[in-house]
């Protein structure tokens, strides 16, 4: 039977995979896991850190935290796959042809669901501890914030309002023998949990002024009520009422004071240094790790393929002319801070990189690449230093959620609950002009919104683009246009002086006919069906 295959399903992430994954965290070595073990689960407070510090395992994985979920993202107009080598995996996502085979983003689904298991386990055994009452309260509290930052995770690329339902709630209250659950009749289900949960999380964690250096990175107040924003956000899509949460959320993050007030890092262009990782924007991250292993890989994904031999960055995902000529505004530091031009120069392992001229050849099909997360790789000795000898692992914190993002969510409640011109929207969109260099002349139009938080998110992991034009209903409109790139020009024959002509485009992706009835969501991974009785895979697939 179905429920004998121990592989991705609810009922094996508990038996097969989380067995596994805690064992990498030294961690149920104690006693042995079972039905019946409760009592034997976990006994000291030293026993119960080390559950804490497995609930992080997921930063490591590249195909979720590095790659995995990007696949999904280059669907946009923003990117295209930036080179070959890549299994067809960001071929066929971009084409919306993704299939539910392609083991390497099926570690999404796989990895979030062990860590909703994990969570359901502190939540399960640590009240009944014999510890302190204050360790105990912010493990279920960090329990309850990583429950719904895992589903939030997943929602808006698997569940939806009809005809497909939400993805399978599972909590503490689930036993072994009843983790093979039906898929609710709604995502709304699923948002409804993911915020109750995060209100749960806010009362029992810290305010980030309270953490200790040794765990930034860690959830917070403001982290749990900030994802609480989102999923409300896109909740609302279906039910405006989320809206009233959405504005509730951000005015508890706008509204903090002293040493936990959150704001605008001045400088845009600085925003993406070490140094910055905790600065006043920073909300959550994936902590950087610098020469000792672990963190997100995403800041090594982009630029140029083999790194010219000094540092391979892998170069898989690359902008399109259309996200540079969307930064129409000429003062708009945005731009040269998001996105590197032919004819441009960066500071690349302590050697100059004049981009497209010297060396002339690149990887990128749309001869742009990602400047944004590029400062760890500028000294002479950063491999080793802030960005690890062997892969991409490096010490830039890989941002989940910030400051500026609030702002726009709580911006775009206000005009789609109160219509467009509203002047708070526009107080608040005239902060982030403000800080890329623009008039504070914002009209608050819902054109206006869409737009700031294209360029002002370009290229982040989680802030989904993809996902904005599909819950706005523009997706098909926008896929509908081909992709370009810019030639390369030079003065004269044989000339290393480049003149970048932003009317020279090159078409680098055809058009797309995306019909939001079929390819809304991506396909459920394989195993995972396979592996149940009753999840049922996603309509088209």
């Amino acid at each position: 039977m179905k429920k004998d295959v121990i592989k991705y399903s609810m009922k094996g992430c508990i038996l097969a995979i989380i067995l596994s994954s805690y064992g990498c965290n030294d961690f149920l070595e104690y006693e042995p896991y079972g039905p019946d073990t409760s009592a034997n689960f976990w006994k000291t407070e030293s026993d119960l850190q080390n559950a804490v510090n497995a609930l992080y395992a997921y930063q490591q994985i590249q195909e979720v935290t590095g790659r995995g979920h990007i696949w999904y993202e280059c669907a946009n107009d923003n990117m295209i796959p930036g080179r070959s080598g890549s299994s067809g995996i960001g071929d066929a996502f971009k084409n919306f042809q993704g299939s539910a085979d392609f083991t390497r983003v099926s570690d999404i689904w796989q990895n979030m669901y062990v860590l909703i298991a994990k969570t359901n386990d502190l939540l399960r055994y640590v009240p009944d501890m014999n510890i302190a009452q204050a360790t105990k309260d912010e493990a279920i509290g960090e329990a309850y914030f990583f429950r719904a930052y895992s589903y939030l995770w997943m929602c808006p690329w698997y569940g939806d309002n009809g005809p497909n339902g939400g993805i399978p709630i599972v909590t503490e209250e689930n036993t072994v023998d009843n983790m093979d659950v039906a898929r609710p009749p709604s995502v709304l289900d699923n948002y409804e949990m993911i915020i109750s949960d995060l209100r749960k999380a806010a009362e029992l964690l810290p305010y980030f002024s309270q953490q200790s250096p040794t765990n930034y990175g860690h959830p917070h107040k403001a982290a749990a009520w900030a994802f609480a924003a989102r999923a409300a956000l896109y909740a609302s899509e279906w039910d405006a009422k989320y809206f009233d949460i959405v504005i509730e959320m951000c005015d508890k993050v706008m509204g903090l004071t002293g040493l936990d007030k959150r704001g605008l890092y001045p400088d845009f262009a600085r925003l993406w240094r070490v140094e910055n990782n905790f600065s006043e924007e920073y909300i959550f991250s994936i902590p950087g790790s610098g020469t000792t292993g672990g963190g997100s890989m995403y800041h090594g994904m982009g630029f140029q393929q083999d790194g010219y031999g000094y540092k391979n960055t892998w170069g898989y995902f690359q902008p399109t002319a259309e996200l540079y000529e969307a930064y129409d505004e000429p003062d708009d530091a945005r731009r040269d801070a998001t996105l590197l031009v032919p004819g441009q120069h960066i500071d690349f392992v302590g050697h100059d990189i004049h981009w497209c001229v010297n060396p002339p050849s690149v990887s990128s099909p749309t001869h742009l690449t990602i400047r944004k997360f590029m400062s760890i790789y500028e000294g002479a000795d950063c491999v080793g230093k802030t960005v690890q000898t062997s892969d991409g692992h490096n010490a830039l914190a890989t941002v989940i959620i910030r400051y500026a993002d609030v702002l726009l969510m709580k911006a775009e409640a206000l005009i789609w609950k109160n219509g467009e011109g509203n002047s708070e929207a526009k107080s608040l969109l005239n902060q982030i002009r403000k800080r890329a260099g623009l008039p504070e002349n914002s009209n608050a139009t819902k054109a206006e919104l869409k737009k700031e938080r294209r360029l002002e998110l370009a290229h982040e992991l989680l802030p989904s683009r993809h996902y904005d034009l599909v819950r706005w209903g523009d997706a098909k409109e926008a896929y509908s246009k081909p992709l370009h790139g810019y030639t390369v020009k030079f003065k004269t024959v044989g000339d290393d002086e480049y003149v970048f002509d932003p009317s020279e485009k090159i078409v680098v992706w055809p058009a797309r006919n995306f019909d939001p009835a079929k390819r809304r969501l991506c396909p459920i991974p394989q195993p995972a069906i396979d592996s149940s009785d009753n999840l049922v895979q996603n309509q088209g697939y």
